[in-house]
């Protein structure tokens, strides 16, 4: 199957992708904000080479690789995904920082309405960004957001060189390994996870 051409992909520019996400999450995943690959199919994470499918699966919190179009099969294994900014850009760094702290401050709302038992968000210069954390790195923050466990974890698109699939699942390992029971409504069958 073709990939989106290059006018479709520009077009997808400020497009957003629907949450996937329900009330008491075992975990949350957000990322910064959709791409233009991502606007294009409404589906997250989307792009080919981006890592997040793949990283879920290698760290066990799947019983297979999902492709994107699998994302609504998330809260029966009790995760789900959302972003810090809605609409879709080329790159995350096309973001101001305004943007990404009013999505911060949106992302709490979300949390505490939905109530996962944890969060984790994708990438640590968006998380730094729109948190006003400016040291922070990946992997549990002694804050919380909400109320509940957060985690940073590394942004997994193509672009982000420095991580690559087994080092980003290793990562959702560990988080997944400190995640407390889910928070309600839906019941983390499926996988139990990594150890």
């Amino acid at each position: 199957m073709a990939g989106p051409t290059k006018d479709e992909l520009t077009a997808a520019r400020g497009a957003t992708v629907a949450d996937v996400i329900a009330p008491g999450l075992r975990l949350l995943f957000c990322g910064i904000n959709p791409g233009l690959y991502s606007g294009h199919t409404g589906l997250h994470f989307a792009r080919p080479g981006n890592r997040f499918w793949p990283s879920l699966h290698h760290a066990g919190l799947t019983p297979r690789r999902l492709a994107p179009s699998e994302q609504h099969l998330l809260p029966q294994w009790g995760m789900g995904i959302t972003n810090l900014v809605s609409r879709a850009t080329g790159r995350a760094d096309e973001l101001s920082a305004q943007e990404l702290r009013a999505g911060g401050q949106e992302l709490v709302q979300r949390v505490t309405d939905h109530r996962p038992a944890a969060l984790a968000v994708l990438g640590v210069t968006a998380y730094r960004q729109a948190f006003g954390r400016p040291h922070a790195r990946v992997g549990e923050q002694e804050e919380t957001v909400g109320g509940v466990l957060l985690w940073v974890l590394p942004n997994p698109s193509g672009l982000n060189a420095h991580w690559d699939v087994p080092s980003i699942a290793a990562e959702m390992a560990t988080l997944w390994k400190r995640v407390p029971p889910a928070n309600g409504a839906v019941a983390a069958s499926g996988p139990s996870g990594p150890g």
